[in-house]
């Protein structure tokens, strides 16, 4: 998806700039609360809810967070047993190779 112009600032119809499977869908501004407003059409297209609990994922370059990302809490939760579950598979099956 390209990256289009016109109509201002992330009006309604205007595309994010994407490279892959990442994009950037929009700008959001934080307020003196230190809170942001994600637009209602990324909300929409990614099902994401009023009440909806959202994890914070950051990403380190050189020690500093350079980027943050949201993910829903229930797809966090089967993010990290695909990731650990492999792992842990191993390490029990290790374990009993070694009785």
């Amino acid at each position: 998806m390209a990256k289009t112009r016109g109509g201002g600032q992330g009006g309604p119809g205007r595309q994010g700039i994407s490279a892959g499977c990442c994009g950037v869908e929009a700008v959001v501004t934080v307020d003196a609360r230190g809170q942001i407003v994600l637009p209602k059409e990324l909300r929409k297209l990614a099902g994401i809810g009023t009440g909806d609990k959202l994890a914070v994922v950051s990403m380190r370059s050189s020690g500093r967070i350079c980027c943050l990302s949201l993910m829903k809490v229930e797809e966090l939760a089967g993010t990290v047993r695909d990731i650990l579950g492999p792992v842990a598979r191993e390490l029990s099956g290790g374990g009993k190779n070694d009785e």
